[in-house]
């Protein structure tokens, strides 16, 4: 323990001399300030951290939204084969809203996705955005499959040439060799998933659509059950039609997020599910281009040039997960751009 006297050269005792108040209030002072100054750069450090940790979120997202509604926009009017352009015979039943059988319009946009046939009736969770773009492509993918053998020209069905499991009762399929492409639904598939069968069925019935016709020729002919009767030869592609519409919807946390309806087949007959595919895109605006033109134009502008539209351009407004990660305590907001060539329009 520190003694607080102590003797002087003359013997006599004295007292030691100890801070002041003052030197204690400038001591303590000074140490405030350091500790406000480290503290102040920690708090900057962090919140840069938290900036472009934001700023990676929403570029990433950009990303994989662009990957995915490119690789959509590139295909949109690919059948697979080297058919005479616009020889597409449709033997689908019309209904009131078969927009992924509308062929000729194998891509159409809307300014307001709320106008998008495609999209009525959606509500709640992946219910449009009012004011954001949608577009809805049709193509055909990928399944390594063709015909093997076809009966008489007015028989409806064919082999096809390996069993399948991709392939169901109900499905939306496109057949198409050099001549030109058939877009119809299988009405049953059997003999160990080789055998399709397209009979006609009356619209309303299931599987709906199904087909007013089981002649595949062009043009169509839907004026009696075997219409214009062709005979697709060995070698055929057989491919799933592949209907999507992208569009701004409502997610569940009450944000907004990029989805993606498709086609599907549900209870043997043809119908659409939503997907939310990412989340905290906010807007989406996109315009078109065509030969004719030098500049892109909005889908009001298009009209009903859709056929020969052959380039999109997509601005999407992405926000950061983090919801304070602005200098404004907001959320990080940025405006992405991307154009995507019709690779199937391009000459």
């Amino acid at each position: 323990m520190n003694n607080p006297f102590s003797l002087s050269r003359n013997g006599r005792l004295r007292f030691s001399n100890g801070f002041t108040l003052v030197e204690l209030m400038v001591a303590m002072l000074l140490g405030l300030i350091v500790i406000a100054g480290v503290t102040s750069v920690f708090l900057a450090g962090q919140r840069t951290y938290r900036t472009n940790d934001a700023l990676g979120d929403v570029q990433d997202s950009s990303r994989i939204a662009f990957e995915m509604l490119a690789r959509d926009i590139r295909d949109a009017g690919l059948t697979g084969c080297d058919t005479s352009s616009g020889r597409v015979s449709n033997v689908l039943n019309p209904s009131t809203n078969d927009w992924w059988a509308d062929w000729p319009n194998a891509l159409h946009g809307y300014d307001d996705a709320t106008t998008d046939p495609a999209l009525s009736g959606l509500k709640g969770d992946g219910a449009p955005v009012k004011g954001t773009s949608s577009v809805h492509v049709l193509s055909t993918g990928g399944m390594g499959l063709s015909v093997s053998q076809t009966p008489s020209s007015n028989s409806a069905n064919f082999k096809i040439n390996e069993s399948t499991n991709d392939l169901q009762t109900g499905d939306v399929i496109m057949v198409c060799d050099f001549d030109h492409a058939a877009i119809l639904q299988i009405t049953n598939i059997n003999s160990n998933n080789v055998t399709v069968v397209h009979n006609a069925n009356s619209s309303g019935t299931k599987p709906f659509p199904g087909n007013c016709s089981k002649g595949l020729g062009y043009p169509t002919d839907c004026s009696s059950q075997n219409g214009n009767t062709y005979t697709f030869p060995p070698n055929s592609r057989v491919a799933k039609l592949t209907g999507v519409d992208w569009y701004i919807g409502t997610n569940p946390a009450g944000g907004q997020s990029l989805y993606r309806l498709a086609l599907v087949t549900s209870g043997g007959s043809a119908s659409t599910t939503t997907q939310e595919m990412v989340r905290n895109v906010t807007g989406m605006t996109i315009s078109y281009l065509q030969p004719s033109s030098s500049a892109y134009q909005t889908a009001t502008d298009i009209g009903t040039g859709w056929a020969t539209v052959d380039a999109a351009k997509i601005i999407l407004t992405v926000e950061s997960t983090y919801q304070r990660a602005g200098t404004d305590a907001k959320p990080l907001v940025r405006s992405f751009t991307s154009t995507t060539t019709v690779r199937n329009r391009v000459h």
